[in-house]
């Protein structure tokens, strides 16, 4: 099997899986309960005085 051939049904079958797995991650650790005060404490950052 060609390397690009090879390549290629990886990046069509197992790793579009996993960077859908990753993106379903992510959103899911964005909107998961309690975000909102780490969030809104990350966003008050640069307003703090030193």
């Amino acid at each position: 099997m060609e390397t690009y051939t090879a390549m290629r049904q990886f990046a069509d079958s197992w790793a579009l899986l996993a960077m859908t797995l990753f993106f379903l991650g992510v959103v899911g650790f964005i909107f998961r309960p309690g975000a909102k005060k780490a969030a809104d404490d990350a966003a008050a950052i640069p307003l703090k005085e030193d």
